[in-house]
């Protein structure tokens, strides 16, 4: 039986590639001649155009690929009722499937012809035809150590040796700042990063990770679920390359259940749901041979298309209907995690694994073996739950001293005023404190985690020029996803404010020895507090440690200290 189902298996594929000119190489294309060739097919047909869009880190132009039935190039007058889909490419250099995925599937789709013109009609498809071009220079065919194919390919870092994949929501690089150009300027429905993915080995071409639908939350996340995933997994397995969720097991092995990736905003998909926006991560399997991944990636952006044609009123209807729920919620759910009470049975195709001898030294391995495919049931775990629930404040209050944050509130086109002169407000704060830093860098930076916020009242004077940033506005999750400092990806995470962690004036315990005396002596409640302290704090055993408890419950204490910069008003 397994047999069976494998030659079959062979035969839809076989017979899916034949409808249309097969990829069957195992090289993948230079950047200059990626360009080269859209050139080319921007110069042939009058529906497509080849645009430079802004910099990268190495000075070479991020091209964008529009290709639009009407004629149209102008994103800012794209016909509104068409589902607008923006497919990004080589994000890591060394995984360029939907690179040659992209070159095919567009030279069929402008084809008048070609049967699969036809999509156009509910289409706009915009695709960046390599974004790490910084990476894509660096080609070699060992930095990806296991991949089967293609010969040659590029290196997943950048120029600043970035992941770009994780630098959405910080944006140090220039590939991320013009990236963020493009996703405002088109304001895709749906958007795909496409990508090779390494671990466990299964029977599967392709692996999808979609945006987490708790995640994405109200009626966009039910439609994502219900609607768009089950009918993406039956269009595939249609073609022969039958899809499943992306293998991110949860122990050795997929048999010990697999739960759904977490994409927050330092991601792709998670950056382009802050905006209402669909995102899929198509992950083929490194392992399967290089036009097999192809293949199975130019089959998952028809699949797509198809979709889109048959649905294209509803797609445009939820994110409409989306924009507007997150615009009149009055709270806001942050950090999810997984859920291990919920679960649900997945028909998983995999491999035997097997535990024997290693072949180098005198452990033991893990190998899959491909000679023992199974079916099997294994658990699947969907559901996340937020940590923290905030209510939304109607304005944030952001002095413009923090320039780097406000640069990229308007990068994503987060709207706000200035106040006209230096007033005093009274405004809601936060004191920190708790927070975890990380002991190595991580994408350049020492991320901050486990961050406890203490809310206070304060009177804060601020200066002409300051900045209100309403939260009644299309932007509303990129605005609290990045200003709470509490949340995973905030800027405070990325140690965008790291200046206020230090406290800058101290004492000379010599001199306030006989202050602090006068200080509890008029304070009979503070006193009873420090004795307190004093009886069961360990560290309240050194004498300089008495002092400094006296200093920061005095009004000699700096105010500012561990005070989070951006206020808010509710």
């Amino acid at each position: 039986m397994r047999q069976f189902l494998l030659a079959a298996v062979t035969f839809l594929t076989l017979n899916a590639s034949s409808q249309h000119d097969a990829f069957t190489g195992n090289t993948t294309v230079t950047w200059h001649d990626c360009i080269s060739i859209f050139s080319k097919i921007d110069e042939s047909s009058d529906i497509v155009h080849l645009q430079e869009m802004g910099k990268t880190d190495i000075g070479k132009p991020l091209h964008l690929l529009v290709i639009n039935k009407e004629k149209e190039f102008d994103p800012t007058k794209f016909n509104p009722k068409k589902t607008i889909i923006l497919i990004n490419n080589a994000i890591h250099p060394g995984e360029p499937d939907g690179v040659d995925a992209s070159i095919t599937f567009t030279r069929e789709i402008i084809d008048p012809s070609n049967k699969l013109h036809y999509l156009l009609d509910s289409a706009i498809v915009c695709i960046i035809p390599i974004y790490n071009i910084d990476g894509s220079f660096i080609r070699n065919g060992y930095s990806r150590t296991n991949q089967n194919g293609p010969v040659e390919y590029g290196f997943r870092g950048n120029a600043k040796n970035l992941d770009l994949n994780r630098d959405f929501i910080k944006c140090d690089s220039e590939n991320a700042k013009s990236f963020t150009k493009i996703f405002h300027l088109v304001k895709p429905h749906i958007f795909i990063d496409t990508h090779v993915s390494n671990g466990a080995d299964y029977q599967y071409v392709m692996t999808l990770i979609s945006t987490q639908a708790n995640k994405l939350g109200g009626s966009q996340a039910q439609f994502l679920k219900n609607k768009i995933e089950p009918e993406l997994f039956e269009r595939m397995a249609q073609t022969g390359f039958e899809m499943s969720p992306y293998v991110n097991h949860m122990g050795d092995i997929p048999e010990t259940g697999i739960a759904d990736f977490l994409e927050t905003p330092r991601f792709a998909s998670g950056y382009a749901a802050l905006f209402q926006t669909l995102g899929f991560i198509t992950e083929t399997h490194m392992l399967k041979p290089y036009a097999q991944r192809v293949e199975a990636t130019y089959y998952f952006f028809k699949s797509m298309l198809e979709y889109v044609h048959e649905n294209n009123s509803s797609i445009l209807l939820q994110k409409e209907k989306a924009m507007n729920e997150w615009r009149t919620i009055e709270k806001y759910p942050l950090n999810f995690k997984l859920d291990t009470l919920k679960k649900e049975a997945l028909s998983f195709k995999g491999y035997e694994a097997v535990y024997e001898n290693s072949l180098v030294g005198n452990g033991k391995r893990l190998r899959y073996d491909r000679n023992k495919p199974y079916v099997k049931s294994i658990p699947y775990f969907r559901n996340y739950t937020s940590e923290i629930t905030i209510d939304i404040p109607k304005f944030y209050v952001i002095p413009q001293a923090w320039n780097e944050v406000i640069e990229r509130l308007a990068l994503n086109n987060i709207q706000f005023s200035r106040i006209a002169r230096d007033t005093t407000f009274e405004v809601n704060g936060y004191y920190l404190h708790g927070e975890t830093t990380g002991k190595k860098p991580y994408e350049g930076h020492y991320i901050h985690s486990g961050v406890q916020a203490r809310e206070e009242k304060m009177n804060i004077l601020f200066f002409a020029g300051d900045y209100l940033v309403p939260t009644n506005q299309l932007g509303i999750r990129y605005i609290i996803e990045t200003l709470e400092p509490r949340s995973i990806d905030s800027f405070f995470s990325w140690n965008f404010f790291d200046s206020v962690l230090q406290q800058k004036e101290w004492f000379s315990d010599y001199v306030f020895e006989e202050k602090a005396a006068q200080i509890l002596k008029e304070d009979p409640k503070l006193k009873a507090e420090f004795d307190e302290a004093l009886k069961n704090d360990p560290e309240m055993q050194e004498h300089w440690a008495q002092l400094y408890w006296i200093y920061r419950h005095s009004p000699h204490y700096e105010q500012s200290a561990f005070r989070y910069p951006i206020y808010f008003l509710k």
